[in-house]
């Protein structure tokens, strides 16, 4: 057995952002496979590292919290002290693989592994061709591993692939579980509209909150939580203004929630009538939408990016030029129909069932030939 490592400066425990989330599931799905999993982070240590005991934070990085990408350049404006130390933690766990979570965020520019340890870029983003730090990292890795199939043919579209790329897809951390048709039907007729997101302006949330028709009466409660990161120090709590502006003038229906952890976020949803992603950018994965779906609650989303690929016909998608009341009447008809909804709704667990963290964990080891 092995142990494989997971480099992620922002790592924390139960933060909503998918790169995180993705590591994660990741490494449970390692552990599942009888190997040890490996979670290298940047410092200061925080509240609810416990909770993740393959754990360890660097001393030669310490990230502000929420950190923007301009604050990890900065700690890494002198590198060898990091790639020292991040060798050394590698070589002292004896670590097979390392899997570098992002080109800038998880070290995949500067690839630190010991000589002899295969390396993975995990991919979220496709990067412009010029970036230097990109370019870096994709050569640097024995693997390089997109988390969608939809993310893969876009990497093909922009001139990259071959046989190191391979399709790792972000996983699950519980196997889904679908609330039973009666409950179902219950949910269908009364339930609330639910959301989780991040305080992000690409995930559309203020927009869509601000769409509400005026003679919408379902409750509809949005879980909004703050990331370790931002693109620009104060983003988020313009988001969550933006969000509390909208939710003021509609306080019989709308109801911003706190942060969930992650093993929360599945029965949150599973919970629901249905769940909108109103995200304003392609989303390249959507752990909420996955989440959602392994619940057999029926997805509502802009017809772009992997969301619509994934929800296929668990759900309905709107044009994406069309604006979030698309989405709000896309809601409304597909919550007013018995039969569509309950198709949707049916359909939904094995849109995810293939999402189990042992079975992408397995993708990736068998691509590090590990």
């Amino acid at each position: 057995m092995s142990t494989v490592a997971f480099v992620l400066l922002s790592y924390r425990p139960d933060f909503p952002a998918g790169i995180e989330r993705s590591v994660a599931a990741l490494a449970e799905g390692v552990r599942r496979l009888g190997h040890s999993p490996l979670i290298v982070a940047g410092g200061p240590a925080a509240p609810g590292d416990t909770a993740e005991p393959c754990l360890v934070r660097l001393k030669t990085v310490s990230l502000p919290w929420p950190a923007t990408a301009r604050d990890v350049e900065s700690a890494l404006a002198d590198p060898g002290p990091v790639v020292d130390e991040v060798r050394a933690v590698l070589a002292a766990h004896d670590a097979a693989a390392a899997c570098w979570a992002e080109p800038l965020w998880g070290l995949g520019w500067l690839s630190p592994a010991p000589a002899g340890t295969r390396t993975a870029l995990m991919v979220h983003k496709i990067r412009p061709a010029g970036e230097e730090r990109w370019r870096a990292a994709l050569a640097a890795a024995d693997v390089i591993c997109p988390a969608s199939d939809w993310l893969a043919a876009e990497a093909a579209h922009a001139g990259y692939g071959g046989n190191r790329w391979t399709t790792v897809p972000n996983a699950l951390l519980a196997d889904p579980a679908p609330v039973p048709e009666p409950a179902r039907e219950q949910l269908r007729a009364a339930g609330p509209v639910r959301i989780a997101a991040r305080a992000d302006p690409e995930k559309g949330i203020p927009e869509f909150l601000a769409a509400i028709p005026d003679g919408w009466t379902r409750p509809v409660q949005v879980v909004l939580a703050d990331a370790g990161f931002e693109l620009r120090p104060g983003v988020q709590q313009d988001v969550a203004a933006r969000c509390k502006d909208q939710a003021s003038r509609r306080l019989d229906v709308i109801t911003l929630l706190p942060a969930l952890g992650w093993r929360e976020v599945p029965p949150f949803l599973a919970r629901a009538a249905a769940t909108v992603i109103c995200s304003i950018e392609p989303e390249t994965f959507c752990f909420t939408a996955a989440e959602a779906l392994a619940g057999g609650t029926p997805v509502v989303c802009y017809d772009f990016g992997n969301v619509p690929l994934l929800t296929g016909p668990a759900g309905l998608a709107v044009p994406p030029g069309s604006g979030p009341e698309a989405l709000w009447d896309a809601l409304a008809r597909l919550l007013s129909s018995p039969a569509a909804y309950h198709q949707a709704a049916r359909a939904a667990p094995a849109r995810v069932a293939p999402l189990v963290s042992q079975q992408s964990a397995a993708t990736l080891l068998r691509a590090l030939r590990v």
